[in-house]
């Protein structure tokens, strides 16, 4: 069977194998089952139940971590789809299912491409291949690995359509929270309705300027979910919240969106009623048992387009892919603005059609996970030392 082929059946085996975040313990078992057969130094799994492979380098290079995530998001409906979300099926060279793209088909290159270094020429320096717990929802995984495993180079395997990334916005989830009076709904003169200071705030929004970045663009408010106290239709409620998706720019936390955003809301209250903007914590617990406490925040990811180890990665692909890549940032954002803010150099290169995730007709041409396994493997092989000589 040849290294395509190897890589195709892992990745219908990942797929069929379903992830969701908190329950990745069958897809762990899978990957450090994989890494073991085809011949990886070490491999394990951390207290986050994280999976970690090495493969040993020949010298003193900087080391190297690749590194992807083991959930998925939820399928919805599988009659939705044109096939069954997790039957990985192959049809005319492409391999559908929920995380085909986002995040198995990367996943299966990296493992698969680095593999190709294990019985012929060692890469200069050491490589880690790892897969990530829950990053769909906030990085317990990634947040425990950048305190526990450093690495000099951070290659992210998101998808990328086989381009090279140096960045993304980040993403902050807040709250707003509007206190009012509850009342029968027939006695709108009792009752002070949250909803409609909401309503306020929301049309606010839609005005709102945004800061921009040369580099990663400009910052968004998007309002996703609304719930009140009630279950009943007949009550004005006595509280309601937003939730309120904040795609941000660098330096753009928590703390400064809300220095903005509760004036705003402020603005928008009438008599008996009060607001505030919050940034809930949630306590997570890995399928190892491991807890953290955090807000859902993913801090934003930036490299100049000329960083060396953007310019490196390219110069390293344009073999394997036979042109030089482009060079973007991504939309959406990733575990690797955890390991930035731990002070690690990161870049992201992965296959798959990142428009395609999260969505009922998510796959991966073959041809194009092929391309990305060589480019792994590349990577593996000349990014340190291309890196470490300038250039």
């Amino acid at each position: 069977m040849s290294r395509t082929d190897a890589c195709v059946d892992f990745l219908q085996r990942l797929i069929r194998t379903r992830s969701m975040p908190g329950q990745e313990a069958d897809i762990a078992a899978l990957l450090v089952s994989e890494m073991r057969s085809l011949g990886y130094d070490e491999v394990s799994a951390d207290a986050a139940g994280n999976v970690i492979g090495l493969v040993r380098g020949s010298g003193d290079a900087p080391s190297i971590l690749f590194n992807t995530h083991l959930d998925h998001v939820d399928a919805g409906d599988p009659n939705d789809w044109p096939h069954d979300p997790f039957g990985g099926e192959l049809h005319d060279g492409v391999i559908w299912g929920r995380g085909a793209v986002d995040i198995k088909g990367p996943l299966a290159a990296q493992v698969y491409g680095i593999a190709a270094l294990i019985n012929g020429d060692r890469p200069p320096g050491d490589v880690y291949v790892t897969a990530v717990v829950q990053e769909e929802v906030g990085g317990l995984g990634a947040r425990y690995m950048a305190e526990t495993l450093e690495a000099d180079l951070i290659m992210v395997g998101e998808p990328s359509r086989n381009e090279v990334r140096r960045g993304h916005r980040g993403r902050v989830e807040l709250q707003a929270r509007v206190r009012g009076r509850m009342a029968h709904a027939s006695m709108t003169d009792i009752g002070r309705n949250p909803l409609t200071v909401l309503g306020r705030f929301l049309t606010l929004l839609e005005g709102m300027d945004h800061p921009h970045d040369p580099n990663l663009g400009t910052g968004t408010i998007a309002p996703t979910l609304i719930r009140t106290d009630q279950t009943s239709a007949n009550v004005i409620p006595g509280e309601a919240h937003l939730t309120l998706d904040c795609r941000t720019i660098g330096g753009q936390g928590a703390d400064a969106l809300k220095e903005v955003l509760i004036p705003l809301l402020k603005s928008c209250e009438i008599e008996g009623t009060t607001g505030d903007i919050l940034n809930p914590e949630e306590e997570r617990a890995s399928y190892a048992g491991l807890k953290m406490t955090y807000g859902a925040e993913h801090p934003a990811l930036s490299l100049p387009a000329d960083h060396r180890a953007v310019q490196t990665a390219v110069a390293v692909l344009a073999g394997p892919l036979g042109a030089a890549p482009p060079v973007g940032v991504w939309d959406f954002a990733t575990d690797g603005g955890h390991f930035a803010e731990a002070g690690m150099t990161v870049v992201g290169f992965g296959p798959g059609d990142d428009r395609l995730a999260h969505t009922v007709n998510e796959h991966i041409q073959v041809t194009e996970l092929e391309r990305g396994l060589h480019g792994n493997t590349a990577l593996a092989r000349e990014w340190a030392v291309t890196f470490a000589a300038g250039g």
